[in-house]
């Protein structure tokens, strides 16, 4: 796994005086470490969906550093040599790792249920130590206020695996997310579904939509990481 690197710090003013919506949202992420391998966490009473993610350094200028190798070996050793000393100014793209679903049985008990979905986690977090943990933000409606208590059990439980594991938790609303996958912030789950498999290069839509939704949770700090990191080198030039 790639060794962490120190947290990134963005501009404190806005270039026109004014802070755009989408510098807010990145500001969020101030503090935490920039992350490599990010855990999306969809949470669910009865199922819990979960996608990891690893940002890989794209191999597309090896790849046209390799063709021109007939004009001389040695111009194509020193670019090579060049990307891997500078893994900051490459390009990241997200490659999957690992996705799935905890599960907790309905004919169980709330609490063996929250068990449940706590030791999975667990065992996700010791297995692949993920750079941070990105979970659904908390929100209710109207309609179904009961949705959001008993999700709110769910989230509790999956944030202190994070928290004992000592990995950092972030938050994203799930229409923020679906805004920044697929460009609508109403956006269908088969629509959120289509949008991770093209951004992950899958051959077959991710299933069932709980592992998209987790998977795009991830996909959508990968994202905002990468505004903070060009607002940051754009600020030092």
């Amino acid at each position: 796994m790639p060794p962490k690197t120190q947290p990134f710090v963005l501009p404190t003013h806005h270039p026109n005086g004014r802070v755009g919506s989408t510098l807010r949202r990145v500001r969020r992420l101030q503090g935490l470490p920039t992350a490599h391998r990010i855990l999306g966490v969809d949470p669910g009473l009865h199922r819990t969906g979960y996608g990891l993610i690893e940002l890989r350094i794209a191999d597309c200028g090896l790849r046209n550093t390799q063709a021109r190798n007939n004009e001389g070996q040695n111009a194509g050793a020193q670019h090579k040599a060049t990307a891997t000393q500078n893994p900051q100014s490459a390009i990241r793209n997200p490659q999957l790792i690992e996705a799935g679903v905890l599960t907790a049985r309905a004919t169980d008990e709330l609490p063996r249920r929250l068990q449940s979905l706590y030791d999975g986690l667990c065992e996700v977090l010791r297995e692949h130590q993920p750079d941070v943990v990105v979970i659904e933000e908390l929100f209710s409606t109207y309609a179904h206020p009961r949705s959001a208590l008993l999700m709110a059990h769910a989230r509790g439980v999956l944030m202190l695996a994070a928290q004992q594991a000592k990995v950092p938790v972030h938050h994203f609303l799930p229409n923020e997310v679906k805004q920044v996958i697929t460009g609508n912030g109403h956006a269908t789950k088969a629509a959120v579904q289509s949008a991770v498999r093209s951004r992950l290069r899958l051959v077959t839509m991710p299933h069932p939509p709980d592992v998209a939704d987790a998977l795009a949770l991830a996909l959508c700090f990968a994202a905002r990481q990468s505004v903070g990191e060009r607002l940051r080198k754009s600020s030092e030039v």
